[in-house]
């Protein structure tokens, strides 16, 4: 499939890590800005450096979680790519579901099966939802050579065709 045209799986981990750390910092700071915000003393200069405080303290924290999931889930990813020898969504879900687990494994058992299978959900509707935008995407656009019907040829007099009345 064309989505899964990707970089070799050595450097994705690390390119899948750096991008989930940008997303998390970024959504962070929006975030933590209208926390921050909302969360500081009255007056206008008050909010303004309670959202900046907030974005420093906060926003890389969050930048962090995100780059772990990102580069755990990446590197289980490529694992499952070895071990299967093919790439497809079920490697993607299985990882979802192995990442949840994992980051869920100091909290217990009971914690590692809720976060496998809110990762497994997550992941399967991420993936269902690329194939289904695919698969609408290409019926909009059919492949192949599309011809029209060639048109009649035209008479060269504009009286039509002299032989019909011979």
């Amino acid at each position: 499939m064309e989505e899964y045209a990707r970089e070799p799986c050595p450097w994705r981990i690390v390119d899948d890590c750096g991008g989930a750390f940008t997303m998390g910092a970024i959504g962070g700071g929006i975030f933590q800005t209208v926390k921050g915000f909302r969360n500081a003393p009255s007056g206008m200069n008050h909010r303004i450096k309670g959202s900046l405080t907030a974005i420093r303290t906060r926003a890389p924290q969050l930048g962090g979680s995100f780059a772990v999931w990102g580069g755990l889930f990446s590197m289980i990813d490529c694992g499952l790519v070895k071990v299967r020898g093919k790439e497809d969504p079920w490697n993607s879900i299985t990882s979802g579901a192995m990442t949840g687990a994992i980051l869920a494994a100091r909290n217990g058992p009971l914690a590692m099966v809720g976060s496998a299978a809110m990762g497994g959900i997550l992941l399967a509707l991420i993936e269902g939802a690329g194939i289904l935008l695919t698969r609408f995407a290409s019926a909009q656009f059919p492949t192949g050579p599309q011809f029209a019907e060639e048109p009649a040829p035209m008479h060269t007099s504009t009286f039509g065709d002299y032989r019909q009345y011979q």
